[in-house]
């Protein structure tokens, strides 16, 4: 194999204010001090609550964990000037999205004014994942086998089960909102480089679109950069469990070039088996399995995860992963971010505390736990 497969991450927080917990508005000041920090790796998101950070491209998840924990320490003393702290979740679990304002920016007010209404609900996070696949073929070639496991990895994500204060009985709700906006969802199958290109510059000829930066489907081709990117994930409170869910998806794209190396490919199933899976993912986390297509049974995630450990073994090892990816068996059998905030939501209600509130200051303590 000839590729290299580097590795890049980048993940959106939101600010809230330290005293309050509530949302708070992120500062020209703090937002230059982090741009000047970090030259090109930190930027405004579309609502004026968030931030976004980026690595550098990395062969190895050592590089990205260096990288991404200097980001976040980063940022959080930036924000601690202006009595904020950083969070990384996907839903804050009680603001109002009614409260919040979106970014002042030429893309953001464009975008604004393109999804009207939907956009003013974007009140979530996400993280994505970039691998390094040269050839456009090999990009369109692997996005049919790899949106199969598009599924385990948003079961191994989710940390957005509450919504304005309440716990919305599912594990993902930011995809809830995020499947809103169109030319979202699973990427539709290509047999070829110029048959994606040919489809999607349609919309760029006619002026509907840009560039294809404005196609946010779970799994795509970066407009930017010679990667695959995967975009499913809740974005993760705590670090490791970042590095560990970008080492699972570098793993996933070396064994399928392995596979393809030796004239041998994934099976490709129908996306609607798929959405039916990543359906389960989004309502049940890892709590509830998914379904094996092959043995047309429903395993737990913690079998899964076993069968996954194996067939990843060996790209693992060349990576230096196992220790990333083996961390993942862990969150399939304890639980994932989701499951740990309904826990300290249950806690601080039985003692009669602001519940709300206990999450956030457990979401500020996740964010710091590895740094």
């Amino acid at each position: 194999m000839q590729q290299d497969f580097t590795l890049g991450i980048e993940e959106e927080y939101l600010l809230v204010d330290k005293d309050s917990l509530q949302l708070a508005v992120a500062p020209e000041a703090l937002m230059k001090a982090c741009q000047s920090d970090f030259e090109g790796q930190v930027s405004p998101e579309f609502l004026q609550c968030q931030i976004e950070v980026g690595t550098h491209p990395y062969a190895t998840i050592a590089g990205a964990r260096e990288d991404l924990k200097r980001l976040r320490s980063g940022v959080s003393k930036r924000a601690a000037e202006h009595n904020l702290a950083p969070i990384a979740v996907s839903c804050h679990p009680f603001a109002s999205w009614k409260d919040q304002h979106h970014t002042r920016k030429e893309r953001y007010d464009a975008l604004h004014h393109a999804l009207g209404g939907v956009a003013r609900r974007m009140l979530i996070c996400g993280m994505h994942v970039h691998v390094g696949v040269e050839d456009p073929s090999l990009r369109t070639d692997l996005m049919p086998q790899l949106c199969y496991f598009l599924p385990h990895l948003l079961a191994l994500s989710t940390s957005s089960p509450f919504w304005e204060g309440d716990d919305t009985n599912l594990s993902s709700y930011r995809l809830t909102i995020f499947d809103n906006l169109p030319r979202t969802g699973l990427p539709p199958v290509f047999g070829s480089w110029s048959e994606y290109e040919r489809t999607t510059h349609v919309l760029v000829e006619l002026g509907i679109i840009e560039d294809t930066t404005k196609i946010w489907w779970d799994l795509r081709p970066s407009h930017r950069f010679p990667t695959l990117e995967t975009r499913i994930m809740d974005v993760q409170p705590r670090l490791e469990h970042t590095l560990s869910l970008a080492a699972m998806v570098q793993a996933l794209v070396r064994m399928l070039c392995r596979l393809k190396a030796r004239n041998l490919r994934w099976r490709q199933y129908d996306r609607f088996l798929i959405a039916e899976n990543r359906w389960r993912a989004q309502r049940y986390g890892v709590g509830e399995g998914l379904i094996d297509f092959g043995t047309r049974s429903i395993k737990p995630m913690t079998e899964l995860m076993d069968e996954l450990m194996g067939i990843l073994a060996e790209d693992a090892e060349a990576l230096g992963t196992l220790t990333e990816i083996a961390r993942l068996r862990q969150i399939a059998e304890t639980g994932t971010s989701a499951t740990r905030q309904r826990r300290v939501h249950a806690e601080a209600e039985a003692k009669g505390e602001d519940p709300g509130q206990a999450v956030v200051r457990h979401l500020i303590e996740e964010f710091h736990a590895d740094l």
